[in-house]
């Protein structure tokens, strides 16, 4: 039998006056972190004091355009397990002024990565087109009126508890458990949340990483094709997570540095977009693309 994705093409997704259309695949989201301590590129882009670069920042939002990106994704704080919480005036520092900078260069859409409305609204008044909410409009009761004020769009997340409290999970599913299923009923919840505030514009995420077992994590991305049920693009942000370092082994040994989680990376990258993916998070845009591309000929997404 010949690899396939699901059936089914998924409508546009209106983001303020911009417009993802996915009739001709998958997109990329490409990752910009600001923060000095996120799991895979923290430092990055902060200078001898710790301050941001908005040099270094914009730059790295021209090379994942440039590299194919079709939205760049803005992130102030690390949602890591255990990561600090900051407050939300350094959050807006570290992300709206990136924003206006990467506005005025490139029409892509921009989506800013928070679970704090007074985040959010500084992000869009910035110029943002997206929230990126991993707590799928839990953590912040006035994140959907933001949304539905603005016009933005949305991406719901499944978490299982705040990025300070969580800790990654080790535990084996048995009969009784269904990940799957599980991870569906909060989307779900999370997509009436949002549909109650007026926010239409929608995308689900089932959390890759976020306090899920390895296992969990598989099975997630064996099944992703089942969120296409919802009719909503369907986001998989699987760059460099911490599961893949217990795949991709060295001497025996799980693969630690994220630097070395690339071939790991890419491979699930594609088995997303071949289960259904509709949008690929990534921190390398141009590896992503090409993973879209390869799908693309080898399963012939466009007839």
């Amino acid at each position: 039998m010949s690899p396939h994705r699901p059936a089914g093409t998924t409508p546009p997704l209106k983001c303020r006056t911009r417009t993802l259309d996915f009739s001709e695949g998958p997109k990329v989201m490409g990752i910009l972190n600001t923060t000095p301590d996120s799991f895979h590129d923290g430092g990055t882009l902060t200078g001898p004091e710790g301050e941001l670069d908005l040099g270094l920042a914009l730059e790295r939002a021209r090379r994942m355009l440039s590299e194919g990106a079709d939205i760049i994704d803005i992130g102030g704080e690390s949602s890591r397990p255990g990561a600090r919480v900051i407050s939300t005036d350094e959050e807006i520092q570290r992300t709206a002024p990136l924003i206006e900078l990467v506005r005025r260069e490139s029409d892509a859409p921009i989506s800013i990565d928070t679970y704090k409305a007074a985040v959010a609204e500084a992000a869009l008044q910035a110029g943002a087109d997206i929230v990126n909410d991993i707590s799928g409009f839990s953590f912040d009761s006035a994140m959907p009126s933001v949304c539905n004020s603005y016009g933005a769009a949305a991406v719901l997340m499944h978490t299982p508890a705040r990025p300070a409290d969580m800790q990654w999970s080790t535990r084996t599913p048995n009969g009784s458990e269904d990940i799957t299923a599980t991870v569906m009923h909060y989307l779900e919840e999370a997509v009436r949340r949002a549909e109650a505030a007026g926010v239409q514009d929608i995308i689900i995420d089932p959390g890759f990483g976020f306090g899920k077992s390895v296992e969990e994590n598989f099975r997630l991305l064996k099944r992703l094709g089942e969120f296409r049920s919802t009719k909503r693009p369907v986001l998989a942000g699987l760059s460099n997570k911490s599961f893949l370092a217990h795949i991709a082994a060295s001497g025996g040994k799980p693969v630690r540095p994220t630097a070395e989680r690339l071939s790991a990376t890419l491979a699930a990258e594609t088995l997303a977009v071949l289960n259904g993916a509709d949008i690929i998070r990534t921190h390398d845009a141009g590896g992503a693309k090409t993973c879209i591309r390869v799908v693309q000929a080898m399963v012939g997404l466009h007839g």
